[in-house]
């Protein structure tokens, strides 16, 4: 079986937030998409790359809401491509979703977060979380998540 499902966001580790925006206002359910995403043989997500006119990205540093784990998340696809993650480790996926899924607005942001989180932290998932986080921080005090206008205190 195939199956898929719409997200709201995803991570640039595979991870899919597929039920709240801003990761507290509830938009859906997620309705069959957990059952059929974990026992597909392909767990495709699809999502638009931005929302709000480019004020926000759907591809992020770390999802404000886990709907679906990096491990039931086969192929991510945007209007800008598809990420075949499939045996993939999670620093191989979070290059693969940058390069093919990201908006360009969102591409180089994206990419200097992935290598200073690579660079400073390490580990299997590197991330730098006040600063996965202050993308939507900012959103919320600035109404956008771009980096030009990042606020990270």
């Amino acid at each position: 079986m195939i199956s898929i499902n719409t997200a709201v966001e995803a991570d640039i580790y595979g991870n899919v937030n597929s039920t709240h925006v801003q990761g507290t206002k509830m938009m859906n359910g997620i309705g069959g998409s957990g059952d059929f995403a974990r026992n597909a043989r392909l767990g495709i997500f699809v999502t638009k790359s931005i929302a709000k006119n480019g004020d926000i990205s759907s591809i992020v540093p770390f999802v404000s809401h886990v709907d679906h784990t990096e491990h039931d998340v086969d192929v991510l696809i945007t209007e800008h491509g598809l990420a075949d993650l499939r045996g993939l480790a999670p620093k191989e996926r979070a290059k693969e979703i940058i390069t093919n899924c990201a908006d360009p607005l969102y591409k180089e942001q994206l990419l200097s977060y992935f290598d200073r989180a690579v660079e400073q932290v390490g580990g299997h998932t590197p991330h730098l979380l006040q600063e996965a986080f202050a993308w939507y921080k900012n959103f919320d005090e600035h109404g956008t998540m771009r980096e030009r206008e990042l606020v990270m205190n």
